[in-house]
C-alpha cells in the first residue's frame, strides 16, 4: 500500500507519467497506477541583515529552514547575509532581475521604487504589528502589494515582525526641537523624512555599516531595532543616550520577496509551502521580539548603564504633524494613492479600537502594578 502522507506529497510537488504497481488489501491482482515525480527546488535567499544577527537574520534562516520542513526537504533555500552574494540594499533588484530567487528585507528600503513601500513595513505614527497584520491579511492590503510588487517583477510576502522599536541612540540629550536641527542620524524610510522636516538630516545605512559611522562621527545617533538586536550591534558603547518610543516603526513588518516568474512557475502546494513558512516566521517573530527586549533591555540600563529617555511631549507633538504631512506626501496618485487612503482607513479603523481595548488595559495594568 501507498502510504497516504506520500500521496499527500505527490499532490503537493507533482506527478510523473511512468507507472507504478501495488496490490489491493483483497487481491493479488497488480494495479497500475501513476508514480509519483517529487521534484526538487533549490532557492538562494540574499537579506539585508548582517551575519549571524539575533533576531532578523534568524528570521531569515527560520524561513529556510521551515520551507524545507514542511515540503519534506523538497524545496530547499541557501541563505546569504549582506555582502556575501550582493549588497544589502542591492537586494530587491538581484530578486527582480532574477540573478537571486528570494530576499528578506524591510520594504521600506525599496523607497526609490516606489514611495509607497514603506507602508508595507512601518510608518510614523502608523500601524502596530497587529494591525499591519490586520490591515495586510484583512482589509485589502496584500492585494495593493501584490499590485505594486508585479510591477517589478516580484512577489511579497510578510516574513517577520519586530513589534514596537525604539526611538534609537544619540550622543547627547533631546532636550527641545532645537536638538533635532543639524542632527544627522541613520535612520530610512519616512522616519527620515520626518526628520529632515523639522530640520534634521537622514541617512539609509544597512546594519552592518552602522557601527562604524556612530564611532566614527559620522552619524550623531542611530535607530534600528530594539534592545536585542541593538545589543548584539553594540550602540550603547558609542551613544548611551536611548530614546523611545519608536515614533517612525511601531510594529516594523519583515518581507520575503520572491521573483514573479519563479513564483508563478510553482505549484499552488509549492507556494502555499512558502507562504504558511513566511507566516509561521511572522508569528515566531513577534513573539520572541517581545520577550527577548524585555531581556535585553535590562540587560543594557543594569549591567551597561544605559540612560533611557522618552522624547519631549513638545518633539513628540511636532513628529506626529510632519508624520501626517509625510504619509500623505507618498500616495498622491495612481496604486500609492490607493495604498495610502487603504492603509489610512485602515489605521483609523484599528485606532479605534486600540483606544478602548489595548491603550486603556496598558494604562490599567501599570495602575496596578504601581498600586
Amino acid at each position: 500500500m501507498i502510504r497516504r502522507r506520500n500521496l499527500l506529497g505527490a499532490g503537493l510537488l507533482g506527478v510523473g507519467g511512468a507507472a507504478a504497481s501495488f496490490s489491493t488489501p483483497h487481491s493479488s491482482t497488480s494495479v497500475s497506477a501513476p508514480s509519483v515525480n517529487r521534484q526538487r527546488r533549490r532557492f538562494n535567499m540574499v537579506t539585508t541583515w548582517p551575519k549571524g544577527l539575533p533576531g532578523l537574520g534568524q528570521a531569515a534562516e527560520r524561513v529556510g529552514q521551515r520551507i524545507a520542513a514542511m515540503s519534506d526537504g523538497l524545496m530547499e533555500v541557501k541563505v546569504f547575509a549582506a555582502g556575501e552574494l550582493v549588497p544589502a540594499f542591492e537586494s530587491f533588484d538581484a530578486v527582480a532581475n532574477g540573478s537571486a530567487d528570494m530576499y528578506h528585507g524591510a520594504e521600506y528600503y525599496w523607497t526609490a521604487k516606489s514611495p509607497a513601500y514603506p507602508f508595507f513595513t512601518a510608518v510614523p505614527f502608523g500601524m502596530t504589528a497587529q494591525e499591519i497584520m490586520g490591515w495586510i491579511d484583512f482589509g485589502g492590503g496584500q492585494e495593493l502589494w501584490d499590485e505594486l510588487s508585479a510591477q517589478f517583477g516580484v512577489k511579497s510576502i510578510q516574513g517577520a515582525n519586530t513589534g514596537h522599536q525604539m526611538g534609537g541612540w544619540f550622543r547627547k540629550e533631546i532636550n527641545s526641537l532645537d536638538d533635532l536641527v543639524g542632527l544627522q542620524m541613520r535612520i530610512p524610510g519616512q522616519g527620515g523624512d520626518v526628520l529632515r522636516a523639522l530640520g534634521g538630516s537622514a541617512k539609509a545605512l544597512p546594519g552592518g555599516e552602522i557601527y562604524q559611522a556612530l564611532q566614527t562621527g559620522n552619524i550623531d545617533a542611530t535607530e534600528w531595532v530594539g534592545p536585542w538586536n541593538d545589543y548584539s550591534l553594540g550602540f550603547y558603547r558609542e551613544a548611551p543616550y536611548y530614546y523611545g518610543p519608536g515614533f517612525h516603526e511601531p510594529g516594523a513588518s519583515l518581507a520575503v520577496g520572491i521573483n514573479r516568474k519563479l513564483w508563478d512557475s510553482l505549484t499552488a502546494g509549492e507556494q502555499a509551502v512558502i507562504k504558511a513558512a513566511c507566516e509561521s516566521v511572522n508569528h515566531t517573530s513577534l513573539g520572541e521580539f517581545t520577550y527577548q527586549n524585555a531581556v535585553y533591555l535590562d540587560l543594557l540600563v543594569r549591567e551597561h548603564g544605559v540612560k533611557l529617555r522618552s522624547f519631549p511631549d513638545d518633539v513628540v507633538k511636532a513628529m506626529a504633524e510632519a508624520s501626517r504631512d509625510v504619509r500623505a506626501d507618498s500616495g498622491k496618485d495612481g496604486i500609492e494613492k490607493r495604498i495610502y487612503e487603504s492603509f489610512e482607513a485602515g489605521l483609523k479603523t484599528m485606532a479605534n479600537w486600540a483606544s478602548v481595548s489595548d491603550g486603556p488595559y496598558y494604562a490599567a495594568r501599570e495602575l496596578g502594578r504601581k498600586g
